[in-house]
């Protein structure tokens, strides 16, 4: 039962997220919405770079070393691994998780421009529960998690240095 929701999380989780951040961001706190999306799209351009100069396996397509395919085990609806859809994405883009990049990118917009304590705990909260879940899945192994923080670091360095500015700061007039 776990290990469903878990698979739905990993599923669904980072699309939602993601764009419900975006979202926010554009209505709510629509000057940061620009630099923001901008360290977005940054990270997945390295992530992109590394799945194509790199492919790694998860360690749920390993069956005979002991890891569970919970994605196929539970048929997960949404999956990337699951029905027609796995075979037109990239099983092998393990390295960086980019759910962690995602997950800590819309934690860290949330956290830096929320005002109530409770938003911003809960911002923190979800990119530790989706490591979580990436790991207890087999979808990632620890190191991927860290390649995943590395693309978003870059993702923000990327952004620096077009813009001159962090993202939670306004540009010089």
């Amino acid at each position: 039962y776990l290990a469903n929701i878990a698979d739905y999380y990993y599923a669904v989780m980072h699309f939602v997220i993601v764009i419900g951040v975006l979202v926010w961001l554009y209505v709510k706190r629509p000057l940061f919405y620009r630099s923001a999306r901008t360290v977005l799209y940054a990270t997945n351009a390295v992530a992109a770079i590394g799945f194509w100069l790199y492919p790694l396996t998860p360690p749920r397509l390993l069956a005979d070393q002991g890891f569970i395919d919970t994605l196929v085990k539970y048929h997960t609806w949404g999956s990337l691994a699951s029905g027609g859809v796995s075979k037109i994405s990239n099983q092998y883009a393990a390295m960086p998780s980019l759910h962690i990049g995602w997950s800590l990118w819309a934690g860290l917009c949330v956290f830096a421009l929320a005002k109530r304590w409770w938003v911003r705990a809960i911002a923190l909260a979800y990119p530790v529960a989706t490591f979580f879940v990436i790991v207890g899945t087999a979808n990632h192994y620890v190191l991927d998690a860290v390649g995943g923080v590395v693309a978003l670091t870059l993702g923000f360095l990327i952004q620096r240095l077009l813009t001159g500015h962090a993202v939670n700061q306004l540009p010089e007039p």
